[in-house]
């Protein structure tokens, strides 16, 4: 069975260094994808922008500026607010946003409770399936081995 952590909120846009808008997003982890984090932004459209990167990036970004490329995340003030800014680039565009830092930590304490880091592994259950794989069959025949996949002309398998 796998736990669903999800959280409604409000992040900002940053257009300006003064002036910002409201993004309704949704922040999603799942214990069936232990290593990421899903965010999903609500820009009044029919469908909404949908973003997937590293939960650690997350986590490590609320306490100290971290990521390159499509992914930045960093925690500052503003109005001596505790904010985590997050800055995504795609072909489509840049955006800034900003998100209370109290409302994503918590978030995240919740996740890190289901998933504690470095048990994501444990998760995926890929030892399970490669010793699943890899378990000698006892008892078994195996009937490709026991098969002829190429019948001789001269067998009566073939008429």
């Amino acid at each position: 069975m796998h736990t669903v952590v999800e959280r409604e909120l409000e992040l900002r846009l940053v257009l300006s260094p003064e002036r910002s808008i409201p993004v309704p997003a949704r922040l999603t982890y799942r214990t069936d994808d232990p290593y990421a984090v899903h965010i999903a932004f609500h820009i009044g459209s029919e469908n909404p922008v949908n973003w997937t990167f590293a939960r650690e990036l997350l986590v490590e970004g609320v306490f100290r500026p971290c990521g390159h490329g499509d992914v930045r995340v960093w925690p500052t003030k503003v109005d001596r607010r505790s904010v985590v800014l997050m800055a995504l680039s795609s072909p489509d565009g840049d955006a800034l946003l900003e998100v209370p830092a109290a409302a994503v930590s918590s978030w995240l304490e919740r996740t890190l409770r289901v998933v504690p880091p470095g048990s994501e592994s444990e998760r995926l259950g890929i030892d399970d399936a490669l010793a699943e794989l890899l378990a000698p069959t006892v008892g078994r025949v195996d009937e490709l081995w026991l098969s002829d996949p190429w019948p001789s002309d001269e067998s009566k398998d073939g008429e």
